[in-house]
C-alpha cells in the first residue's frame, strides 16, 4: 500500500525545449527529485515552451527521454498527466491571458506600444552610459482612452510589469538568507509578449501557484527576478513560495560553465560512455555536501541524505578530471552484466561481433579496470575482435631469432589442451622461461604484439583467457609465418 503524499512539499522543474538538457538543469532537476522523495512530496515536470524563437523540435522529447535515462522519475507531467495539467505551458495559454489581464485591472501591469527600434536605442543608450538596461517607462501612464484607441488600431503591444518605483522589496532564500533589493532597480517586465505568448515571468508565476508549488527550487541566476515575482503574487492575492535559489556551476578557471568551456549537456556525456549513476552521484555533489562528506551515493543514499540547509552559496566547479574518476569507480564496481548491456551499443557501433556472449564479458571485464568511460573501452576491446596489423618496429620485435622459438614452443604447448585456467598458464609462462631461455620484455614484448598488437596491456595469462586457446594459437601461427 502507498503512502499518501504530503500536500504540503510540491516541487517542480520546468525545462525549455530549446535544445538539449545542461548539467546545470539536471542539477536542478535533481535537487527538486530529492528533495520532494526525502519528504515524500510530489516532483512534478513541466514544459515552458513559451519562448517560440528558440523552441526547437524534437527537444521536449529529448528531454524526457534524458529525464527518464538518469532515474529522475516524475509523479505529474507530460505523458503521465496529473490533477494540475496540462503540464506543457502552450497548451495553458487562456490561462495566461486572463491573469495578464487581472494585473492590468489592478493596475499592477500596463500595455506598452513602443517599438523595437525605440527600445533598441534605449539599450544602446545605456551601454553607451554604462547603465543597467531598463525600460524608461514610457507607456505607465498611458490614459485609458489612449490604451482603448491604440488596441482598436492594432498597433503592436506588449503588457509589461508596473512596479512600484519607492521602497524595496525583501524577501527570505533558504540558500541566501534575507534579500533586499531597491524596486527602483527592478524593470518593467514584459509579461505578454506582441506574439501573445507569455514570459517566463507570468507563466511560472502563474503555473506555480496553479499547481500548488511549495518550494521554487532553481538556478541563482533567477535571484534578480524574486522581487517581479514577488510583486505578481501580491497583486493577485496569492501566498509567496519559498524560494531556494542554487549556486552557479563553474568552468575551473572560475569562469561560469559554458559551451565555450567544452560539453555541457547531459546527453553529450551519455553519449560518451558516462553511466547515470556516475552524473547522478556527481551532480549532486555540486554545491552540496553531506554531513559526512562521503564521495558515493546511490540516489536512494541520496534521498536520505539530502538537505537544502547544505547547499552552499559559493559557486560550484565542474572537474571533469573528478567525473572521470568517478565514472571510472562505477563502471569497476557496477555489475559486470550491467555494465555490458550498457556498453553493447557502442561495441556493435564500432564494428564488433559480440556474439560470443562469454568472451565479450571476458572483454568488457578486462577493458572497464583500464577505462574511464564506455567509449574508451572500445580502445582497449578492438584488438580482441579485429585482425592486427603492425608497425615497422613491431615487425622487428616479433621476427628475431628467439622470439619465433618463443612462439613455436607455445604453439606447441597450447595444442596440446583445449582449455587452460589461468593458474595453468601462469605455470606455462614459467615452464616457457626456462625451456626458451627468454624473460622479462623478450618474453612479455613479443606475446603482448602477436596476441593483443602492442606491447603494453593485459598480462599474458589474462589474453590467452579472452582470446580463448584455439584463437591464441592462430594469432601466434600467423605472427610466426608472415
Amino acid at each position: 500500500m502507498s503512502i499518501p503524499k504530503n500536500p504540503d512539499i510540491r516541487v517542480r522543474f520546468a525545462p525549455s525545449p530549446t535544445g538539449y538538457l545542461h548539467v546545470g538543469g539536471l542539477r536542478t532537476a535533481l535537487f527538486n527529485y530529492l528533495f520532494a522523495q526525502k519528504n515524500n512530496g510530489s516532483f512534478i515536470l513541466r514544459i515552458e515552451d513559451t519562448d517560440r524563437k528558440r523552441y526547437i523540435p524534437g527537444a521536449q522529447e529529448d528531454l524526457l527521454k534524458t529525464i527518464k535515462e538518469v532515474g529522475l522519475d516524475y509523479d505529474e507531467g507530460p505523458i503521465i498527466g496529473g490533477e494540475y495539467g496540462p503540464y506543457i505551458q502552450s497548451e495553458r495559454s487562456d490561462l495566461y491571458r486572463k491573469y495578464a489581464q487581472e494585473l492590468i485591472d489592478k493596475g499592477a501591469a500596463y500595455y506598452c506600444f513602443c517599438t523595437e527600434e525605440r527600445l533598441e536605442k534605449l539599450r544602446n543608450e545605456a551601454k553607451e552610459n554604462n547603465t543597467a538596461v531598463m525600460y524608461d517607462g514610457k507607456c505607465r501612464n498611458l490614459s485609458l482612452e489612449e490604451v482603448q484607441e491604440k488596441l482598436a488600431r492594432n498597433i503592436p503591444h506588449v503588457i509589461r510589469l508596473k512596479i512600484p518605483k519607492e521602497g524595496s522589496t525583501v524577501f527570505y532564500d533558504v540558500v541566501r538568507e534575507r534579500v533586499e533589493v531597491d524596486n527602483a532597480l527592478v524593470d518593467d517586465q514584459v509579461i505578454i509578449k506582441s506574439d501573445g505568448f507569455p514570459t517566463y515571468h507570468l507563466a511560472n508565476v502563474v503555473d506555480d501557484h496553479l499547481m500548488k508549488i511549495s518550494h521554487v527550487i532553481r538556478g541563482e541566476e533567477w535571484l534578480i527576478s524574486v522581487p517581479k515575482h514577488i510583486f505578481m503574487y501580491e497583486s493577485l492575492g496569492w501566498k509567496v513560495p519559498k524560494f531556494v535559489h542554487l549556486p552557479l556551476l563553474l568552468n575551473p578557471d572560475k569562469t561560469k560553465l559554458s559551451k565555450r568551456q567544452g560539453d555541457v549537456t547531459v546527453e553529450d556525456y551519455l553519449a560518451k560512455g558516462y553511466l547515470p549513476e556516475a552524473l547522478i552521484n556527481f551532480i549532486a555533489l555540486l554545491g552540496w555536501h553531506s554531513s559526512d562528506d562521503r564521495e558515493f551515493y546511490t540516489l536512494e543514499e541520496l534521498v536520505k541524505a539530502f538537505s537544502l540547509k547544505r547547499i552552499s552559496k559559493s559557486g560550484a566547479v565542474f572537474d571533469v578530471e573528478k567525473l572521470n574518476w568517478m565514472n571510472g569507480w562505477y563502471l569497476r564496481n557496477l555489475g559486470l552484466e550491467y555494465i555490458a548491456e550498457k556498453a553493447k551499443p557502442y561495441f556493435e557501433k564500432a564494428g564488433l561481433d559480440i556474439s560470443d556472449h562469454k568472451k565479450y564479458l571476458r572483454v568488457v571485464d578486462n577493458a572497464r579496470n583500464r577505462a574511464v568511460t564506455i567509449t574508451e573501452m572500445i580502445a582497449h576491446s578492438e584488438m580482441f575482435y579485429k585482425n592486427l596489423t603492425f608497425s615497422d618496429e613491431d615487425k622487428d620485435i616479433i621476427s628475431k631469432e628467439n622470439t619465433k622459438k618463443l612462439f613455436s614452443f607455445l604453439i606447441e604447448r597450447l595444442s596440446s589442451q583445449e582449455n587452460w585456467s589461468e593458474n595453468e598458464i601462469k605455470g606455462l609462462i614459467n615452464e616457457t622461461i626456462g625451456a626458451v631461455g627468454v624473460k622479462g620484455k623478450e618474453l612479455y614484448f613479443p606475446l603482448r604484439l602477436a596476441l593483443f598488437g602492442e606491447v603494453h596491456g593485459p598480462d599474458i595469462p589474462t589474453l590467452i583467457d579472452i582470446l580463448g586457446t584455439k584463437e591464441a594459437i592462430a594469432r601466434l601461427k600467423s605472427v610466426l609465418n608472415a
